[in-house]
């Protein structure tokens, strides 16, 4: 009996660790080839949950969806991949605008912002990050290794003769952003924060919910795998620790009817900001 239990518990431990590991491949490896993305979990039926929930996501590469509808020019920026970005100027721009998307989004995803930063007199550079658009690579580290792009992508334009940098991202781009300051202390004018999430454990738990399904131990397995798969701890990306280390003026945005981050996360990250900064939370809005 004791055999039982002991060979039992075994496998279960093995089919949870093995559902674990493909959850995380599949969510930090884009797919191959043509295959349509796992819909919204508040789309899914029962038994697609059932089956997301077992089998991982389907997480197609990123395309573009459309071009800017100004003039702009393609760059290669030399990272820990090739990254590409598109770069829309102006005469006698008041600076430049760095813009960053978020997991599973690509620099087309952008342009609605950017060209509201083209209104205020900026030029800007919207990036893909690795795994997405025009950029190599297959995968993404959720924020963590893009903080290395992030930094490359400002290198690139300071070495350009800019001199007034204000760094914008979204939900994985804002995290990446974060981290990115408080790794390489950058000499920003100012950085804009959409949404990022506190800890990446936090964010893999709030996926969870979004299925109704039970957090433990799944979220943390997950975690862990994503981590050993991308070659870093996972426990330890966490935005709210890095903001820590941002002493530029910070404007963070947020959504009340988010429901990737809470309220909580968002003001811990506030709270953490060290230089002159601005939370504005729209009450109609949500991660989008």
């Amino acid at each position: 009996m004791k055999r039982k239990i002991l060979y039992s518990t075994l496998f279960v431990f093995v089919v949870i660790n093995a559902v674990a590991y493909r959850h995380a491949y599949m969510f930090t490896h884009f797919s191959k080839g043509e295959v349509q993305r796992t819909k919204d979990p508040k789309e899914l039926s029962a038994l697609e949950k059932a089956k997301t929930l077992f089998m991982g996501i389907n997480n197609p590469r990123p395309k573009h969806k459309q071009l800017p509808d100004s003039v702009f020019a393609t760059l290669n920026i030399q990272s820990t991949v090739l990254l590409e970005g598109w770069l829309i100027e102006q005469q006698d721009s008041r600076g430049t605008v760095i813009m960053f998307h978020g997991y599973a989004g690509e620099k087309s995803s952008l342009l609605g912002r950017a060209n509201e930063f083209l209104k205020l007199g900026y030029k800007v550079l919207l990036i893909d990050f690795m795994g997405s658009g025009g950029s190599e690579g297959n995968s993404t580290s959720i924020g963590f290794k893009e903080a290395e792009q992030v930094r490359d992508c400002f290198n690139y334009v300071v070495n350009r003769g800019e001199n007034n940098i204000v760094l914008f991202g979204t939900s994985m781009g804002a995290a990446a952003i974060l981290k990115a300051m408080d790794d390489y202390s950058l000499n920003v004018a100012s950085i804009i924060l959409e949404c990022p999430f506190g800890s990446l454990y936090e964010t893999v738990k709030a996926r969870f919910k979004l299925m109704n399904a039970p957090t433990f131990p799944m979220a943390g397995l997950l975690c862990f795998w994503g981590g050993v798969q991308n070659g870093y701890w996972a426990f330890s990306h966490n935005p709210i620790e890095y903001a820590n280390g941002v002493d530029k003026p910070t404007l963070l945005l947020f959504g009340i009817l988010e429901n990737r981050v809470s309220l909580q996360e968002t003001e811990m990250i506030f709270e953490n900001l060290k230089g002159e900064k601005t939370l504005k939370v729209y009450q109609s809005e949500g991660h989008d």
